[in-house]
């Protein structure tokens, strides 16, 4: 899908002052809801774009975005960006949750959440505002309940890749490793926990 094809991408304030890249997918008519997609991790909200577009069409008003750290919420300089998880869910979610809540006052609010998406949704603090969640492949990600092939490949990453490449390097490489992407330190070393 052509970059330029999609909503220009809005910047939303989350409680502590930090900016979350988000774009919104506007039905052709009165939105009957909406709809929150949270993202896997370290996956850029551009690939949601194509089940936003078809929940506009379906007369939804759609929201993607990116967690503080990634894609385009990212800063200039991620070696030392302090962002965890439970930023992503107490902050970025809150703040996305909030901001469809003002769009879309008295209309329900539904939530998508693809893996880490779905996972985090219990330390949303404003979780009372969703109708209605839909999780998609939301497994516990312990290395150990991986399949017996990925189970190698799980522990060197957890064990080894993570911990030496987000020391040396403030952040979790992943882009250059081509492992899930660049992440930020609290991220990787809270997700590795």
């Amino acid at each position: 899908m052509p970059r330029d094809s999609l909503p220009a991408p809005v910047q939303i304030t989350a409680a502590d002052g930090q900016r979350i890249a988000a774009r919104f997918f506007e039905p052709l008519i009165a939105p009957r809801g909406s709809v929150l997609i949270v993202p896997a991790m370290g996956v850029g909200q551009d690939f949601y774009a194509p089940m936003a577009r078809w929940l506009a069409a379906e007369g939804l008003r759609v929201a993607t975005f990116d967690f503080r750290g990634i894609g385009l919420s990212r800063p200039h300089r991620l070696r030392g960006f302090r962002a965890d998880i439970l930023d992503w869910a107490r902050l970025d979610c809150s703040a996305m949750l909030d901001a469809l809540g003002t769009l879309t006052p008295d209309k329900p609010c539904y939530w998508i959440g693809h893996s880490l998406g779905g996972q985090i949704l219990p330390f949303v603090p404003n979780r009372d505002r969703i109708s209605k969640a839909v999780t998609v492949a939301c497994g516990s990600g312990y290395w150990r309940e991986n399949a017996r092939p990925l189970r190698r490949y799980a522990w060197w990453l957890w064990f080894v890749a993570v911990p030496v490449a987000t020391h040396v390097c403030g952040y979790f490489p992943g882009k250059r490793l081509r492992k899930v992407g660049d992440l930020p330190a609290g991220v990787m070393i809270q997700w590795r926990r």
